[in-house]
């Protein structure tokens, strides 16, 4: 024991790192379960990329607010500008606070249900979606959706509604999505659940992307 630790001081400083060691410990855990597909982090954000996006902004994000009110996120903009970025350290920041998260690009997520519907797995896959405290859907509006796809994404939204929070990436603004859907009674049912009540992110401006390619002489 160092001088001038009081035992109980000690005592409070071991404790102190076994929960701190524990937490990471946790929070390495979900982020592996979560399937990020970078290491994106919030503390690397670059905020003198115009994005049309102000710091205050960011930080409200940041707080997490939208998950403790069971609100859905909307990252909005044109491709390259940081949307799968902030969807990912998002995620991150919400595994180091105990939060499980599941990230999905969406093409790939019709994919996996389909291959669970073929091994008679596809309902114990809903109800485990259900239990995820963030889902996230990157890229979503790629392309219109089948009938079959679209059945997915009420399947999964139905269960979830009000239970838990969904950010969403995608090119397309949210006032075009019912677009997406063959029969407009399951594209109202899906939208309706992804974006009431939800907060949006919208970001403008020149692709990220471009910024980091090197400069040819």
């Amino acid at each position: 024991m160092s001088a001038g630790h009081h035992p109980l001081e000690y005592l409070q400083l071991i404790l102190e790192d076994e929960k701190l060691f524990r937490q990471e410990r946790t929070a390495r855990a979900l982020a592996t379960r979560a399937r990020f597909r970078s290491n994106a982090e919030l503390e690397n954000w670059d905020h003198a990329h115009e994005r049309g996006w102000s710091k205050a902004q960011f930080k409200e994000v940041a707080t997490l607010n939208f998950h403790h009110n069971l609100e859905n996120l909307l990252v909005i903009g044109s491709t390259g500008t940081g949307k799968t970025h902030l969807a990912i350290a998002i995620g991150k920041k919400l595994c180091t606070h105990g939060i499980g998260v599941q990230f999905f690009s969406v093409n790939l997520l019709f994919e996996e249900c389909q291959a669970e519907k073929v091994a008679g797995r596809y309902l114990n896959f809903v109800k485990h979606m259900k239990q995820v405290p963030t889902l996230i859907l990157d890229d979503f509006g790629l392309r219109n959706y089948t009938h079959d796809e679209a059945t997915i994404l009420v399947d999964l939204l139905e269960e979830r509604y009000q239970k838990g929070s969904v950010i969403v990436t995608s090119q397309v603004d949210p006032k075009g999505w019912k677009k997406l859907f063959e029969d407009p009674v399951i594209g109202d049912a899906i939208v309706d659940r992804l974006t009431k009540p939800s907060k949006t992110v919208a970001f403008s401006g020149p692709s990220y992307r471009n910024k980091l390619k090197p400069k040819s002489n």
